[in-house]
């Protein structure tokens, strides 16, 4: 089976990497004076890690700002010395205005990194170039960091919102790191059963669990026209032209657009700033724009439930487990985009982490505050890891989490899905035959089966689509009101699936 069926969030090789001693355990860092212990040793990976762990295991996040400098510091020398920086009056003041404030606030806490970095050169002082990066939208900035003094003394900056060792390595090795290059990947189609899907004008095939959401007989009030769909994932293939030059095909032909953009860098090096385009180099990505807006085409392909909304791709990471500093910095700069445009209307991401990243939340904070509405995928993986519970950001009470469940009655996740408290919808996803749900394929004329809550995201996401175009004078908070009105669940939220499944042709009544 595909990597990308079962693998929307793959992480259980996070966890699996941890191999250190529980003989003693870490509970705290040594007692560190002003004059700093040049002899104190940073903790290993290992040791970090099984701090990291415990903190998951027992409150089901972990947060850089509540370890001891000493644990941060190591951190650090495991992460390139490249330290994200956010910075502001409040914990409220990550939007970068540009403001003679903010730019005094810059200017100070970059003097002070160049003075507890200087490097000493036979005697002669000499400052070096520590700033790596530095946010558009955020007041979030990079820099080159390997001093604990540096840590200590900007700890004690009343201007710090958080500090966090960029892209640190949770899975371990550079080595175990690349393993992991490919979570969620895929680029080999399957053909679908004839039992998976309905044959609809003008000879498309419609995906067996839209009639299960009443997608079908919602399509008699909206099909999505007007409505933007921002896809935050890997990108989209330069190989299927239905996502490209024949995205007004068949019943889609209403003039809608498609745009393409690449932020993701690949590259080892945290200074490289040249993207590798838009194109999927994965093929997650091209599922997941898909499933959600694929045209109702004439080619005997599958259709996305919301196929007359626009489309915007941003290829952000080279995979969906966002555990790499130019991933992570990749789908900030992404989302904060999307939320400065004032055509898009929802946010489609069916990637995550296991713990929270500070940038990553500014960004879903400010494209929160633009009205966007925020879809983000609960989480997929082995049973081993569900103790993760939703993973980030769909954890976040500013997005909208979606998990997959089983053709059956009554709930039950997918063989890989999360469920939990901070779970909102749910979206049928899953066969009793373990079959999928049937999409486009990476290349022209093929197709795939794609599952966990990826594929329930942006599903769900589609349905949103379909609301805002019946009402395009609508808020977002009216939006997400008549879907939660038209649960399967409602007036009472489930603590594992939210509302329950959605329904579509309720929710455009």
């Amino acid at each position: 089976m595909k990597k990308h069926i079962l693998c929307s969030l793959c992480i259980t090789s996070l966890i699996l990497s941890i191999s250190c001693s529980k003989d003693e355990p870490i509970s705290a860092a040594p007692q560190i004076s002003e004059a700093v212990d040049e002899q104190l040793e940073p903790l290993s990976l290992s040791e970090i890690n099984l701090i990291i762990e415990e903190e998951l295991q027992s409150k089901g996040d972990f947060d850089w700002n509540e370890t001891s400098d000493w644990v941060l510091w190591s951190a650090l020398q495991h992460a390139q010395g490249v330290l994200t920086i956010g910075y502001g009056n409040d914990k409220n003041d990550f939007a970068n205005k540009n403001s003679e404030s903010h730019l005094a606030t810059k200017n100070d806490i970059l003097a002070l990194v160049r003075k507890t970095e200087i490097k000493k050169d036979k005697g002669s002082e000499k400052e070096i170039d520590i700033l790596l990066y530095e946010d558009e939208y955020l007041t979030v900035i990079d820099v080159k960091a390997t001093q604990l003094e540096t840590v200590i003394e900007l700890r004690g900056n009343a201007d710090i919102r958080y500090l966090e060792p960029a892209g640190y390595p949770l899975n371990g090795s550079n080595q175990s790191k690349s393993a992991l290059s490919s979570s969620g990947c895929g680029f080999d189609g399957q053909n679908v059963a004839s039992t998976d899907y309905t044959t609809i004008q003008p000879n498309a095939k419609m995906p067996w669990n839209f009639a299960l959401h009443n997608i079908d007989d919602a399509w008699a009030y909206s099909t999505g026209s007007g409505v933007t769909i921002g896809v935050v994932d890997t990108g989209l293939s330069s190989s299927q032209s239905l996502l490209g030059s024949n995205f007004n095909n068949g019943y889609s032909s209403s003039g809608r657009t498609v745009e393409k953009y690449g932020v993701y860098v690949d590259s080892f090096w945290p200074w490289s700033r040249k993207t590798d385009g838009p194109n999927d180099k994965c093929g997650h990505g091209t599922s997941m724009a898909a499933a959600a807006v694929a045209p109702r085409n004439d080619m005997g392909l599958p259709v996305g439930v919301a196929y007359r909304s626009n489309l915007i791709s941003y290829r952000a990471s080279s995979d969906v487990l966002l555990n790499g500093y130019h991933e992570q910095r990749g789908v900030a700069r992404a989302i904060t985009e999307l939320g400065a445009r004032n055509d898009v209307k929802i946010v489609s991401m069916s990637m995550g982490y296991v713990f929270s990243v500070g940038r990553i939340k500014d960004a879903i904070r400010y494209a929160y505050g633009r009205g966007k509405l925020i879809f983000c995928a609960g989480g997929t993986s082995t049973t081993f890891t569900n103790f993760v519970g939703v993973v980030f950001p769909a954890s976040m009470s500013e997005t909208v989490a979606i998990t997959g469940v089983e053709e059956r009655n009554g709930y039950r996740e997918c063989d890989t899905c999360h469920k939990g408290g901070a779970i909102d919808f749910t979206i049928i996803m899953e066969r009793a035959s373990n079959k999928h749900v049937p999409t486009l394929g990476y290349y022209n004329g093929t197709e795939d089966y794609v599952g966990g809550s990826s594929v329930a995201t942006a599903s769900a996401a589609g349905i949103a689509a379909l609301v805002w175009s019946k009402n395009p004078g609508w808020s977002r908070t009216s939006v997400l009101n008549k879907l939660i009105t038209s649960a399967d669940l409602y007036p009472n939220k489930s603590g594992s699936y939210g509302w329950g499944n959605l329904d579509a042709l309720k929710a455009v009544q």
